[in-house]
């Protein structure tokens, strides 16, 4: 990272570093050779060292002891020897030469050190995005295979289930028309396997929920509240502020299954007596909120302890968007989930 100085011209720089020199070399002149103004060259030698460089510091530093020696004589300073001041000067650009060496070195690791930051900050950061994709990813791996095993379910044991259903009702026919008693039983066998049926579509549906992508979106939201109510005594109730067309079928399936969840959570732990899902498209964002009259989320649900919590508060993270849950003062829990529509 650059500090303010690096972001001077050079230019700027030099010229600093030699008004420096100039304005203490003046007051230096000016209070006499009675006071000693040396260490305040190194301003300068300093400033060139830090922001110019090793060479240019060197030249600062000899300048600065042109300058306090002229200023010196200048103001009737007397030696006894002429090898007095040639070691004052001397003693002095040593301490000089030091400070440049020190503050060089400083800069040179200050330098390798920020490198090292930057090296690592975008390694971090290509990390961190390989990271959100696998995960992405395998989220998106298990909604497909969930998928393919609700048609599964559907296509395959759901077609087996009802190749018996009438099997067993032609069994029944021919029972009842011989006029046995085995009949009743072969009918309640047909009643059985239908129920079977209808179970297995039900699981399939909640595998493999309607068409999402698009405008479906909406369509299973409204699928999902109206199961809701007919199979549990809570009344779901969905709504639409405007129409909602889904652009990604990976959001439009995370945005179902964190609405299910909800559900789910209002119903076992909630204790809610009615629950409404509002779905909102508009801003280029799609906005989904469940709202329940139950009795709330204790604080530490809130900060991620249920398991379904921090699933859906992951599944809003890989699509990019917020998540936030909170339990109303008035009673019940409020979540909302943001996401940009792409």
């Amino acid at each position: 990272m650059l500090g303010p100085l690096d972001r001077w011209p050079r230019s700027t720089r030099v010229l600093s570093s030699l008004a420096i020199v100039a304005i203490v070399g003046a007051v230096d002149y000016l209070t006499g050779h009675e006071l000693l103004f040396s260490p305040f060259y190194l301003l300068a030698v300093a400033l060139a060292a830090w922001t110019v460089g090793r060479g240019f510091a060197v030249v600062i530093a000899l300048l600065s002891v042109a300058a306090w020696l002229a200023g010196d004589v200048a103001t009737g300073a007397k030696y006894p020897d002429p090898v007095v001041p040639a070691w004052n000067a001397g003693i002095i650009l040593a301490f000089y030469v030091v400070v440049i060496v020190l503050i060089v070195r400083l800069r040179e690791l200050n330098r390798t050190l920020e490198g090292r930051v930057r090296t690592r900050t975008v390694a971090l950061t290509e990390e961190m995005a390989e990271r959100e994709r696998l995960e992405r990813e395998v989220l998106d791996v298990g909604e497909r295979e969930r998928r393919r095993i609700g048609r599964d379910l559907h296509d395959s044991l759901g077609q087996m289930l009802t190749g018996t259903a009438l099997a067993g009702q032609v069994l029944q026919e021919k029972l009842s028309a011989r006029g046995v008693p085995e009949a009743r039983d072969a009918t309640r066998i047909v009643e059985l396997v239908g129920e079977a049926i209808e179970l297995t579509r039900s699981f399939s549906r909640g595998l493999d929920p309607v068409e999402i992508e698009g405008g479906g979106l909406g369509q299973g939201l409204r699928e999902l509240a109206a199961k809701t109510s007919r199979l549990s005594p809570t009344r779901c109730e969905y709504h639409e502020v405007s129409p909602v067309v889904v652009g990604d079928s990976v959001t439009a399936t995370h945005l179902y299954r964190i609405a299910q969840e909800a559900i789910t959570n209002a119903l076992r732990h909630g204790r809610a007596g009615v629950v409404g899902i509002l779905l909102d498209g508009s801003r280029g964002r799609v906005r989904l909120t469940v709202h329940d009259d139950g009795v709330g989320i204790a604080v530490e649900g809130v900060r991620g302890q249920g398991m379904g919590l921090r699933i859906m508060a992951h599944r809003a993270l890989i699509m990019g968007g917020t998540f936030e849950v909170r339990s109303e003062p008035g009673g019940g829990t409020t979540l909302v989930c943001e996401v940009p529509n792409t």
